[in-house]
């Protein structure tokens, strides 16, 4: 980094709290000890040691540990300082001040880990997986960061570059040595170019169900007014988030909630308006929003009245979704089932039941789950999350896609070596090995600072 001063921030939290943990790295951390550690002996690498926490003028500000962290041993590959105090922003603050005023200077956002990057200790999708994982807020979110900040899915990627390493060598000895190599095979050279880009479809195929499990399942509740969305939204969270009320077009905005599926699967209920022809500017507001989430739902939860005919509103909502990924319920099966009954074929996996019921919202919840697909995500193998990481992998394929027109054109082997080098550049780029400072800058900025 062009700046390697010794950085300093507040690692917990804001607020108050039992603990609050101020940290340090780099060069200057041994100063830094001197100055603001008060202890009957000198700190020991990796042991918490009781002392005083003073001020730059000496004065005691909290008693605490401090823990030692020498390099290369440490998070950051740097020396590395962690001051435990009292949890009170007053103290934590304080201590802060005074380890600025000892030399080091604020931490930017992900500084920690950056640093961490950049001396080797991580690369840069396990990296991201710091983040992902101070942002989870599932068990599912939190086990699918786990597994990539392990670095699994980095050995995934060299696996397929170091394969596309070991061409690049081949067709460079054959361009500079004519005389002495011989270009490799044109059929051999296809099958390898096959191979890698088989294991990175493989990969790409994983972008999907990892988004899901980082983001949560987008899923639009959509139906007719009154159907019961936002009593079903209710009953599937457990309170009373969206009013509900007998008379139609109550919800005129969408609302948004996130939801636990359980197995490994989240899901992001947007409640909408209802969909009918519409007057009244307010109402017909709302529903323009309801079809823009709908758009940009990932999965669409259409909900009828089941106890009544189903009428114009309801059949052209069954309609315009059949093309899509979808839940249908048919709701109020307490008070009746008509509308069920004269479902068309195209709904014939239609559930029904009542908003009002424990077993109807368990088969709601159960349906949802499996069009998360929680029951086929492995959270402990590799898999993409970051639509960075999708990018990376999708021109990687892109360049070999291209090799494999000009070895079937039957064009010279040794055309093939720039989109070769491509295709391994954009691994490179995924992993960290040739990240540029922009994009480093892009990432560690959606870090907190102190991490």
């Amino acid at each position: 980094m062009s700046d390697a001063r010794t950085i300093a921030a507040i690692a917990t939290p804001p607020g108050r709290g039992a603990v609050a943990i101020v940290r340090a790295s780099g060069p200057g951390v041994a100063a830094i000890v001197d100055r603001v550690v008060r202890t009957r002996g000198p700190l020991v690498p990796r042991v918490a040691t009781l002392g005083e926490i003073v001020d730059v003028d000496g004065s005691t500000i909290d008693r605490g540990l401090a823990l030692l962290f020498a390099a290369p041993a440490s998070y950051t590959g740097e020396d590395v300082l962690e001051l435990h105090v009292h949890g009170s922003p007053a103290v934590a603050r304080d201590v802060l001040l005074a380890v600025l005023g000892a030399g080091a200077r604020l931490a930017e956002p992900g500084e920690f880990t950056r640093r961490a990057f950049l001396s080797g200790k991580l690369d840069l999708t396990a990296a991201e997986a710091v983040g992902e994982l101070i942002a989870a807020e599932d068990r599912s979110q939190a086990r699918g960061a786990a597994a990539r900040l392990t670095g699994g899915l980095a050995r995934e990627i060299d696996r397929a570059r170091e394969k596309l390493d070991a061409i690049v060598e081949e067709l460079g000895a054959a361009i500079d040595f004519p005389d002495d190599v011989p270009s490799p095979d044109a059929h051999d050279l296809a099958a390898r170019i096959t191979g890698v880009d088989t294991h990175l479809a493989e990969l790409a195929a994983t972008w999907e169900s990892g988004r899901r499990v980082r983001e949560g399942l987008a899923v639009a509740i959509v139906g007719p007014p009154n159907a019961g969305k936002s009593s079903l939204l209710n009953a599937l969270l457990g309170v009373d988030r969206a009013l509900v009320s007998s008379e139609a077009g109550t919800t005129r905005d969408t609302i948004e909630e996130a939801i636990a599926l359980g197995g490994g699967a989240s899901a992001r209920l947007i409640d909408t308006a209802g969909l009918r022809d519409a007057t009244q500017s307010l109402e017909v507001a709302g529903i323009a929003r309801t079809h823009a989430a709908l758009a940009e739902a990932t999965l669409a939860l259409v909900i009828v009245d089941g106890s009544v005919p189903l009428d114009a509103s309801a059949r052209d909502i069954l309609a315009s979704t059949r093309g899509r990924e979808r839940v249908v319920f048919f709701n109020k099966s307490d008070l009746g089932r008509v509308g069920y009954d004269a479902r068309d074929d195209a709904e014939a996996s239609a559930k029904l039941g009542s908003a009002h019921d424990a077993e109807s919202i368990a088969m709601v919840r159960d349906a949802l789950r499996a069009a998360a697909g929680a029951d086929r995500i492995d959270l402990a193998r590799p898999h993409l999350s970051t639509v960075r990481q999708g990018d990376a992998v999708l021109e990687a394929r892109r360049a070999l896609a291209r090799v494999r027109a000009t070895l079937t054109a039957g064009e010279p082997v040794d055309l093939v070596a720039g989109d070769v080098m491509a295709a391994r550049a954009s691994l490179h780029e995924l992993t960290g090995r040739a990240a540029s400072e922009s994009l480093l800058d892009a990432i560690f900025a959606r870090f907190c600072i102190g991490k």
